[in-house]
């Protein structure tokens, strides 16, 4: 618990075996829920996962962001929401600094803004994904008035807020989406500096060209989307378009 919030964590994993019992080792000892989705791993991701006593549901669909609805599914009830990514290039360890705005009541979502190692100004990123993150943030403070310096992974928001956002992308615009509709609803954001480093392994996407610019593509997808979109409705009875149940 942390300030009597119950607080779940959702790590989508691919092939992180080396990565996810480091993971799962650093989150605080605050967190009462880690869930970690095998998103159709070829090595003992799930098996390493679960030697450390967490839940492991499988989502064979590849995606991250279908990796993280299936994390959402897995929830009974909760308070809080946050997520990480299992390849160790966040720091579990600083998860307080996104969950401690949104358990006081002084954000609606926090999102983790990456800081190489540590050092201000030093993103870790390859060149492209700077370069791509640079151009989306700049259109987004363009088209909406909303000055966003990250896509980060490491981010947290209160279920409720969950339940509002209706998160549907199944993968490379999931950030993209939560940030933009979380604007779109008059969510309170705050952007948290977070230490970032070298990932171990392979990356999936941000590391190669190819993943880059369809994550780039998502985020514009989302921005033009969203921006020529009609008011949201509320959800109804608990049950969002993509099947996740919601429960109070």
């Amino acid at each position: 618990m942390y300030l009597n919030n119950h607080v779940t964590i959702i790590i989508p994993a691919l092939n992180e075996a080396a990565a996810i019992g480091r993971v799962i080792s650093d989150i605080p000892d605050f967190v009462d829920q880690i869930i970690v989705v095998d998103n159709g791993s070829h090595d003992d991701t799930a098996g390493v996962a679960r030697s450390y006593g967490v839940i492991v549901t499988v989502e064979p669909k590849r995606g991250y962001g279908a990796a993280c609805l299936a994390g959402l599914r897995a929830i009974e009830k909760t308070d809080l929401v946050g997520f990480v990514d299992g390849d160790y290039s966040d720091y579990p360890g600083e998860i307080e600094r996104i969950v401690s705005p949104v358990a006081k009541d002084e954000a609606d979502l926090a999102l983790g803004c990456r800081q190489y190692e540590g050092q201000p100004g030093q993103t870790g990123l390859y060149w492209h994904q700077r370069l791509g993150n640079r151009l989306a943030c700049r259109f987004i403070c363009w088209t909406y008035g909303h000055q966003i310096t990250d896509f980060g992974p490491m981010r947290c928001l209160k279920w409720s807020g969950i339940k509002l956002l209706e998160m549907g992308d199944e993968n490379y615009g999931w950030t993209a989406e939560m940030q933009l509709k979380a604007i779109r609803h008059g969510f309170r954001i705050v952007e948290v500096p977070v230490s970032y480093r070298t990932r171990i392994g392979e990356s999936k996407i941000s590391g190669t060209l190819g993943g880059s610019i369809l994550a780039g593509y998502k985020i514009f997808y989302w921005s033009i989307r969203l921006l020529f979109s009609g008011k949201k409705l509320p959800l109804k009875d608990g049950l969002s378009s993509n099947g996740v149940s919601y429960p109070e």
